[in-house]
């Protein structure tokens, strides 16, 4: 039958093949919904395997036994002399911290740049791979383990602690700085290099200002994390804060231990602040 004009001019157009092949190259939600339902089903698994005594939990006796024992904690202890113990031990932890911190900045920026180049070649490749693979070692290791061995040659004390939050937080920070200098644009570092500036004058001109405030947020944040850290490592008397909470933990003397969880406090406070000033400044 034949068809007027107006009729066909009715009928859709047909496809552009370009469109279609733009169309079939759209990534699939498919990915997205089944890595969606596996963690939805290890939720639902976790709750089925774990013994969630909820009953337990919200029972009137639990919240009434739970109320006397934080209220041990109060007042705080103020006694002179235990103050005068109290703030030595937080220098202590702060010098920990903070010493342990450095020296896991220094090493991770040093193992950083090999673990972030691109395998080009096979000798950098395997480079990567084994630099990779030692920072995934430090890191899976908890500092409470790290611990455990340092004492063994070291001793007691808190150069102990040190070592042990140095070498955990080198294997954290150092996988953060690969990940941001891989995640850094490289045209500024390759226009140096192609108007013949040395590579490593590129990486410091270039490369570690991009970095930089980066680098100082997740150094700030570590610093943060080892001042509670070095809490758990009072476990193993590696001295500081952490060994005078789980001394008067023991002996349930609450009021000792309230003043030092609120001296805890004050340091990641300070931190805190020092962070907001010090990125504040940063980005200006």
């Amino acid at each position: 039958m034949n068809r007027t004009p107006d009729q066909l001019a009715g009928d859709p157009a047909p496809p552009d093949q370009d469109s279609v092949a733009a169309v079939l190259q759209r990534p699939s939600a498919l990915p997205a919904i089944l890595v969606l339902g596996a963690i939805l089903a290890l939720i639902g698994a976790s709750f089925w395997t774990l013994e969630l005594r909820w009953r337990d939990f919200l029972a009137p006796d639990a919240g009434r036994l739970m109320a006397e024992f934080i209220a041990g904690f109060f007042p705080p202890e103020t006694d002179p002399r235990f103050l005068a113990r109290l703030g030595a031990a937080t220098l202590e932890t702060l010098a920990m911290s903070a010493l342990g911190t450095v020296l896991a900045v220094v090493l991770a920026v040093v193992l950083a740049v090999p673990a972030s180049r691109a395998p080009h070649t096979v000798w950098t490749g395997l480079l990567r791979r084994a630099t990779r693979l030692l920072l995934n070692g430090l890191r899976s290791i908890p500092e409470l383990v790290w611990a455990a061995m340092w004492v063994i040659a070291a001793g007691l004390g808190p150069f102990t602690g040190t070592l042990a939050l140095a070498a955990h937080t080198l294997g954290v920070l150092g996988r953060l700085f690969a990940d941001t200098f891989e995640n850094l644009p490289p045209e500024p570092a390759r226009a140096l290099r192609d108007n013949g500036a040395h590579p490593l004058a590129a990486w410091l001109y270039a490369t570690l200002p991009q970095a930089l405030p980066q680098l100082l947020s997740y150094t700030l944040y570590r610093w943060e994390n080892n001042i509670r850290a070095a809490a758990v490592l009072g476990v193993v008397g590696a001295g500081g804060l952490g060994q005078m909470l789980y001394l008067h933990l023991s002996l349930f003397q609450m009021r000792e231990a309230a003043s030092v969880i609120v001296a805890m406090l004050v340091l990641v406070g300070l931190v805190d602040a020092i962070s907001y000033a010090a990125l504040r400044r940063l980005s200006r």
